[in-house]
């Protein structure tokens, strides 16, 4: 098993989850975040800090291509280690439908 990040990211990237990593697996976008599957230790602590609701584990139904997402761009994207402030849009845009259609940006963040 390992953690994802899904959808309700976008347009959010709280970084909460990022704080209590042990092992800094996620990798940073323009306007959210993902887990790289293969260095995620399964231990669970991220998803619980995350306000979003963004971070599922890939034993839910359908999140095969949300492995697949996360392997894509955290393999094409910085790391990130340090907890930063949400996007300023986060509290408007969280919970939104279609923010992949609407929002998605395949553009890096700084990591860090």
């Amino acid at each position: 098993m390992t953690y994802v990040v899904t959808e309700n990211c976008i347009a959010c990237k709280y970084t909460d989850c990022v704080e209590v990593c042990p092992v800094d697996c996620f990798y940073e976008g323009e306007n959210m975040l993902v887990i790289h599957p293969d260095e995620c230790i399964d231990c669970g602590v991220c998803e619980p800090e995350c306000p979003a609701d963004a971070i599922r584990p890939d034993t839910e139904p359908d999140m095969e291509k949300w492995v697949e997402f996360n392997r894509t761009y955290s393999e094409k994207w910085p790391v990130l280690v340090t907890k930063l402030d949400q996007l300023p849009e986060a509290e408007e845009r969280d919970g939104e439908a279609g923010k992949m259609e609407k929002y998605f940006s395949e553009k890096p963040g700084a990591g860090g």
